[in-house]
C-alpha cells in the first residue's frame, strides 16, 4: 500500500529548503486548503448527479439526459445557474445572521470532512482525538441551521429549523454511541490507528455482533442527522415549502443544498473507516494471491469505493420509506436506539474484557 506520507515529507524538505520555515508552513497550508476545498467541491457535483441518477433508477425513469452525455453536464449547468441568481434579502429578517447561517453551515461541513483519511498518509486533521473533533466539528452546523430558521422572519423556516435543531441533537447520541462502541474495540479515537487495527479485517466482520448492531444504528441515525428520507420532515415540501431554508437563494441556497450532499458523504465516509476498513483493502485468510491482487488497488480506491457503497445505501433507504412524522423520529431515538446503543456498547466492553472478538 503506497503511503502518501512520502510526497508530503518531499514537498515540505523542498520548500524548506528554499524558504524559511514559517513561510512554507503557510504555503503548505493554502496548498491543503485549496485542494481540500477542490476535492469538497468535485464531491459535491458527483453526489448530486448520484442521487439524481438513484432516484431515477428507483422511479423507473431515465433522470438527467439532456444536457452533455448521459447528462452529465446538467449539475455543472445548474452550479452555474445558481451562481449567477440574485441573493434577495428579506426585509425584516436579521440580515448579518440571515447571511452567517449558511457559512457556519458550510464551515461545519469542511471541518468534519477535513478529518476523513483518504489513504495512508493522506489525511489533512490526523491526531489522537480525531473522533472526539469530528463529532465537536458536525455539531457546529446545528447552530447554523438553528440561526437560518430564526433569523429569516418566516414561521415555516422557524419550525422547519426547530424540527432540524430537535432531530439532529437528538440523534448525535447514536451517533456517538455507534462510535463509541467501536473506540471501546481498538482503544483509540485517531482514525488513522482505526483504519491500521483493521489489516487483518474489517470490525464489521471480526467486531462481532456488537459491531454490526453499531454499524445499523449509525446507519439510520446518519441518515436522520444529515435530514434525509425518511428523516426529512425538517424540509417537508407538503408542510414547510423548504423548511429552515426557505427564504434562502442564490449561492445562499446553493451553501445549503451542497453541504446537505457533502455531509451524507462524510457520514458514509466515517462509516467505512470505522467499520469497513477505510483504505484498508479486502484480505481473506489463507488466500495469498486474491490477497495480492486487492493490495494493487490504491488506497484511496478503496475508501471511495466503500464511501460510495454506503451513499448508495442511504440512498436506497431515502427511496424506499415513506416520510415519518416528527413523533415518529423522536419515539425511534428515545425509546429505542438509544437504548439499544447503551445495551450494544455494554455488549461491546464485555466482548473486549473477555477477548471474544477475532
Amino acid at each position: 500500500m503506497f503511503d502518501f506520507s512520502i510526497i508530503t515529507s518531499w514537498v515540505h524538505g523542498m520548500l524548506t529548503s528554499v524558504m524559511p520555515l514559517g513561510l512554507a508552513v503557510f504555503i503548505e497550508c493554502v496548498m491543503v486548503g485549496v485542494c481540500l476545498l477542490l476535492m469538497y467541491a468535485v464531491i459535491a457535483v458527483v453526489m448530486i448527479f448520484m442521487e439524481r441518477k438513484v432516484c431515477a433508477a428507483f422511479q423507473c425513469r431515465l433522470g438527467p439526459v439532456r444536457v452533455g452525455f448521459w447528462g452529465l453536464l446538467q449539475v455543472p449547468a445548474d452550479v452555474l445557474k445558481m451562481l449567477t441568481k440574485e441573493i434577495i434579502t428579506i426585509r425584516r429578517s436579521d440580515k448579518f445572521l440571515y447571511n452567517l447561517a449558511p457559512y457556519i453551515v458550510i464551515l461545519a461541513s469542511v471541518l468534519a470532512f477535513a478529518c476523513l483519511p483518504v489513504s495512508k498518509g493522506l489525511e489533512v486533521l490526523d491526531f489522537n482525538v480525531g473522533v472526539f473533533f469530528l463529532m465537536a466539528a458536525s455539531s457546529i452546523g446545528v447552530v447554523g441551521i438553528l440561526l437560518a430558521g430564526w433569523s429569516s422572519n418566516n414561521k415555516y423556516s422557524l419550525i422547519g429549523a426547530m424540527r432540524s435543531g430537535a432531530q439532529m441533537i437528538s440523534y448525535e447520541l447514536s451517533i456517538g454511541l455507534s462510535i463509541l462502541t467501536i473506540i471501546v474495540l481498538t482503544d483509540t479515537m485517531q482514525f488513522s490507528e482505526i483504519v491500521a487495527r483493521q489489516a487483518d479485517g474489517w470490525f464489521l466482520f471480526k467486531g462481532h455482533i456488537p459491531a454490526l448492531v453499531a454499524f445499523v444504528i449509525y446507519l439510520i441515525a446518519g441518515n436522520a442527522e444529515v435530514n434525509r428520507g425518511p428523516f426529512d420532515l425538517p424540509e417537508a415540501e407538503s408542510e414547510l415549502t423548504a423548511g429552515y431554508h426557505t427564504e434562502y437563494s442564490g449561492m445562499h441556497f446553493g451553501l445549503f443544498y451542497v453541504a446537505e450532499f457533502v455531509n451524507l458523504f462524510i457520514v458514509a465516509g466515517v462509516a467505512a473507516t470505522i467499520f469497513l476498513g477505510g483504505w484498508m483493502p479486502l484480505h481473506v485468510a489463507g488466500w495469498e494471491g486474491f490477497n495480492a491482487v486487492m493490495d494493487c488497488i490504491p488506497g484511496f480506491v478503496w475508501f471511495f469505493g466503500k464511501a460510495f457503497f454506503v451513499v448508495w445505501l442511504l440512498m436506497w433507504i431515502k427511496w424506499t420509506f415513506p416520510r415519518l412524522r416528527i413523533d415518529q423520529i423522536l419515539t425511534l431515538e428515545w425509546k429505542y436506539l438509544v437504548p439499544i446503543g447503551l445495551a450494544n456498547l455494554l455488549l461491546m466492553v464485555i466482548v473486549v474484557v473477555f477477548k471474544l472478538h477475532f
